[in-house]
């Protein structure tokens, strides 16, 4: 087989590509860095050729599609959500769908099969394979499974290694065109997330496998970790922080129980120098979000602490991450994947982390969810809740128990409004720590 003419004979430029949409096609889109934003601006400048096309993924990129006055071309429906679906979902000009991230190949595989694949790939290696990059999680699904798939190629794509090869075979249209992926800012820490860190540091041991998002607590959290030894990761995503620390030594892998010696991830977002530093690095293996997240995968490593973030968790312990009110803000990602993988693990933990206020005027800790919310984490799942004044055990314990831990690390302006809720609840009076 020759690739070399495969590729030649199926370039074009993004206009004859894209001329096989076709109207009430579903198309599916290459997640976060993987979003082919050179593709996505083009079918946008030639809406006119569409009407109601379905645009699918979880995109918190661009998502030129979902900018108000397209809805009759173009009709997003998301499993997560970013700023501008979200602002469309509000205006009534997209869908949401409910969806476990682990979950979302097999529903692309054989619930909603995508029409058209929109995807960004490295340019072809040697023996005429493009890796899907720093995006594996279900791009890698709609590059297999798409009717038609359409590549962008994009030499700034770093070249992973795991199960992220697409053969030049196997796809319909290549689209050249290299722009630089987009950057994530360093997080801003404050007081407020360098105590939150603190907390979770205290938590983690030697030799501990690790899962942990992006933003200023989990990288708050790394940063009081240089002292740990021998960490490894097993993670939906990871960002910077974790590169420093592999830098450093901290994380070597080596205790692991699965992928020994690997950092095994599903996708990133960070720096260029993080985008550097996984390019063609057999230190990390990135999987579809259907293994990486798979609870009965991730409980294969011994030791296995996730760390997630939330929005409101009330008495009981539930913990809701992905709404407010009625109002769509995200998605339940992969927070209940990793959940239950650590709380199935020997010897796992799961925390969830957060601020104990938003801006210092709404308790994130309140006596009930938020009429319309939807839970995320369900009070059978849900273990530790950490925020700047301490950590909470909720796990095992009764709903008497949890709710007086939660109080005495809620913020101290509504710890008493909070134990008048717990003394209607229950009968009797609490003697909250009131510093």
């Amino acid at each position: 087989m020759d690739w070399k003419k495969i590729y030649q004979d199926r370039l074009v430029t993004a206009e004859e590509a894209l001329k096989h949409i076709k109207s009430g096609d579903r198309v599916g889109v290459g997640h976060a860095m993987a979003e082919p934003t050179y593709l996505l601006e083009e079918m946008v400048r030639m809406k006119e050729l569409y009407k109601n096309v379905e645009i699918t993924g979880l995109v918190p990129g661009k998502a030129p599609y979902a900018a108000e006055g397209l809805y009759e071309h173009f009709k997003p429906k998301m499993m997560f959500l970013g700023t501008a679906t979200r602002k469309a979902v509000e205006r009534q000009e997209a869908e949401f769908i409910p969806c476990f991230f682990n979950d979302v190949p097999r529903t692309y595989r054989d619930v909603l099969p995508v029409d058209v694949a929109l995807v960004t790939l490295t340019p072809p290696d040697k023996h005429g394979y493009c890796s899907v990059g720093i995006s594996c999680d279900f791009t890698k699904t709609f590059a297999d499974t798409g009717k038609i798939v359409i590549a962008q190629i994009n030499k700034h794509m770093p070249r992973t290694l795991g199960d992220t090869f697409v053969h030049v075979s196997d796809v319909d249209f290549f689209v050249e065109y290299d722009q630089p992926l987009t950057e994530l800012g360093a997080p801003v820490i404050g007081e407020v997330e360098s105590e939150i860190g603190r907390y979770i540091a205290s938590m983690v041991k030697d030799g501990d496998c690790l899962q942990l998002g992006i933003g200023a607590i989990p990288d708050a959290a790394l940063q009081f970790m240089t002292d740990k030894k021998d960490l490894g990761i097993h993670s939906e995503m990871i960002s910077d922080g974790v590169m420093n620390l592999m830098e450093a030594g901290n994380i070597t892998n080596k205790r692991k129980t699965l992928h020994k010696n690997k950092t095994v991830v599903t996708f990133l977002m960070g720096s260029q120098k993080m985008y550097d530093y996984v390019d063609d690095n057999p230190s990390f293996l990135f999987y579809p979000v259907d293994y990486v997240n798979d609870p009965r995968v991730i409980m294969q490593n011994d030791n296995m602490v996730c760390i997630n973030s939330c929005i409101q968790v009330d008495l009981q312990g539930q913990v809701v991450s992905g709404s407010i009110g009625l109002r769509q803000f995200s998605g339940v990602g992969g927070q209940v994947d990793f959940v239950r993988g650590a709380l199935w693990s020997k010897g796992g933990r799961n925390i969830i982390a957060m601020p104990s206020t938003v801006k210092g005027k709404v308790s994130k800790i309140s006596p009930f969810i938020t009429e319309g919310s939807s839970v995320t984490t369900s009070i059978n799942d849900v273990d530790y809740i950490v925020t700047e004044y301490g950590i909470a055990k909720l796990g095992s314990k009764s709903l008497q128990e949890r709710a007086r831990e939660l109080i005495n690390i809620a913020h101290p302006d509504f710890r008493a409004e909070l134990a008048e809720e717990y003394e209607r609840r229950f009968g009797h009076k609490f003697d909250y720590n009131k510093q």
